[in-house]
């Protein structure tokens, strides 16, 4: 799966779509939307089926990313295990905004930092039914790319995830 440019996928490959998650290429498509002709990447979202059409002209600024590797794996293990934070007591709403836009940003770095915060919030106070929505979105995109990347089942890596928090 390594290539030669960044943002350069071929029909096979998985990539990750932010806030939606990791994806197959099942296709690169000609279409012409309002007049211009442009090229997609048709892409199967894994976890609920959803069809996402990508211009392969915009892959960077719609922020369509490799998986990540080896190395990215043990970074976000490191961000999960980490407690030294302290986790702001604002109002559920101004932290919903935060943590939704950390997640929109499609980086597994942050998207861990959410399911880190929320695993920890969960055990000083309940969470709202929006932040309990929101560790689940964290928790599923988390799980689905550590899977593929360290190429296990889903529920080892929950087991591993909820090793992390039970210590």
């Amino acid at each position: 799966m390594k290539r030669t440019q960044v943002g350069e996928f071929k029909v096979g490959d998985v990539a990750v779509y932010p806030a939606h998650g990791v994806g197959k290429i099942h296709s690169i498509e000609n279409r012409e939307i309002s007049g211009n002709k442009q090229q997609f990447y048709i892409m199967k979202i894994m976890d609920n089926g959803m069809t996402i059409m990508v211009p392969t002209s915009n892959v960077k600024s719609v922020g369509l990313r490799d998986v990540i590797n080896e190395d990215q794996v043990d970074i976000v293990y490191s961000i999960l295990k980490e407690r030294d934070i302290s986790i702001d007591n604002q109002t559920w709403n101004r932290r919903y905004r935060e943590y939704m836009d950390k997640i929109r940003t499609g980086s597994i770095y942050e998207i861990a930092e959410v399911l880190r915060d929320l695993m920890l919030l969960r055990y000083q106070k309940e969470l709202s039914f929006g932040e309990r929505k929101m560790l689940d979105t964290a928790r599923t995109l988390t799980i689905k790319e550590l899977a593929i990347a360290e190429e296990l089942t889903e529920t080892e890596i929950t087991e591993k995830i909820d090793q992390i928090f039970t210590e």
